[in-house]
């Protein structure tokens, strides 16, 4: 790889791997692991590639790219005659972080109508105490 892409794409993957350790809340690692793979795009990248690129050792590129097996974020596929794995991510990641965001604005909504809900009573119930007293 040309070694201005590759820098280019080296911190490219630290500020994505910024963002998505808070968006994802994720470890730093598994951040630049999944940032690694966003940028590699679907011909994937195998374990031995990220051991080497990111300066991490072997079980921790193996737990976290277990870890982000498990949440869904990414998948692999293996090729004809190799026994290596590709990782890439996983297609459906667009659809589960809008359906997280969707989501999370239920919640918050629905918080908003119970609160919204209950000052109305406590108002009313003032109200109702405030006329009861002036008669």
């Amino acid at each position: 790889m040309n070694e201005n892409i590759c820098k280019e794409k080296m911190a490219l993957v630290e500020k994505l791997g910024v963002h998505l350790e808070k968006r994802e809340q994720l470890a730093p690692v598994a951040a630049r692991i999944l940032s690694y793979i966003i940028l590699t795009g679907k011909k994937g990248t195998t374990f031995e590639d990220m051991v080497s690129i990111l300066f991490a050792s072997k079980s921790t590129i193996s737990t976290h790219l277990n870890h982000l097996q498990d949440l869904k974020k990414i998948q692999y596929f293996t090729k004809t005659g190799d026994r290596k794995k590709y990782f890439v991510i996983n297609k459906d990641i667009i659809i589960q972080h809008v359906d997280q965001i969707i989501s999370n604005w239920k919640e918050v909504r629905e918080l908003h109508l119970e609160i919204k809900n209950y000052q109305e009573n406590e108002n009313n119930q003032k109200s109702k105490i405030k006329k009861k007293n002036s008669i």
